[in-house]
């Protein structure tokens, strides 16, 4: 062998050792079978593999607030709303609560025959006008939301719009100027369309949004969406939120405003 077949050799072997590093330094690791973490020094929880680093410390273009049970504490009305509905229809042991986030159409079409649809989602909405009891917001929230300009943040909620409209009004919470209702899209949450339309109303690509849920139907609809996910304990526990990060509550986030976006951290535990 010459020299310089010799030196031929021995680049061609470099570039594969260099190219076959690159790859397996490319694979994640096995995720461990525990689930969830604790995020160092917080106690609060994210997905396997560091998964708080998809949203602390990243750069979002947006923010997609779901409502109830996220910006507004409304679980005592809507629980009361939906069991005197289930009351007038004597399901009795058959009912057993409602499931928050999903679309009350689909809920009721669960429960009753097509052509007692219409009927009882118009009653439902009656029922859920009619009961502004109790509604209030939750810590951290209004904060968080006036943290934002107009141009990056939005709520999107399985309510219609006079629902919605109602219950920020009985809770005090000022709206953003982008509020997307079940009323805006064919298919709501878990489907990843509100998220997607409320994105496409800030101009923003949806990639590059993170979603706030208290709801496993949320959360599913803003990871199909592709946005990143913060997960708020409250009407579901910490195991049942699939997200990104899960908080205790809102008060636990702090937004610092860039050029480029906006970023999250934590607050520091009382």
């Amino acid at each position: 062998m010459t020299n310089a077949e010799s030196t031929s050799e021995n680049t061609a072997r470099a570039d594969i050792e260099a190219d076959l590093q690159r790859i397996l330094q490319a694979v994640p690791e096995a995720a461990p079978e525990t689930g969830l973490e604790a995020v160092p020094e917080t106690g609060l929880e994210a997905a396997p593999e560091s998964g708080a680093h998809a949203v602390l410390g990243r750069v979002f273009q947006g923010v997609l607030f779901d409502m109830d049970g996220t910006l507004v504490d409304s679980t005592k009305a809507v629980n009361r709303s939906w069991q005197q509905w289930a009351d007038e229809m004597g399901f009795g042991a058959l009912f057993s609560g409602i499931q928050h986030g999903r679309p009350a159409r689909e809920m009721v079409a669960d429960l009753v025959a097509p052509e007692l649809v219409e009927s009882s989602i118009l009653r439902v909405n009656q029922l859920e006008l009619a009961d502004t009891d109790d509604i209030s917001i939750l810590p951290g929230a209004a904060e968080l939301m006036a943290t934002l300009p107009e141009g990056r943040r939005a709520i999107v909620t399985s309510c219609d719009s006079a629902l919605c409209r109602i219950r920020l009004d009985s809770a005090g919470f000022a709206a953003p100027a982008t509020v997307v209702t079940i009323e805006d899209t064919v298919k709501g949450k878990p489907a990843p369309d509100p998220f997607l339309e409320a994105a496409d109303r800030l101009g923003l690509d949806a990639r590059q949004c993170v979603v706030i849920e208290d709801a496993p139907a949320g959360l599913a609809a803003g990871r199909a969406a592709g946005c990143a996910t913060i997960g708020v304990v409250g009407t579901h526990s910490a195991d049942e939120l699939d997200a990104d990060l899960v908080v205790p509550s809102l008060d636990r986030l702090r937004i610092e405003l860039h050029d480029h976006g906006v970023v999250f951290s934590l607050t520091p535990q009382s």
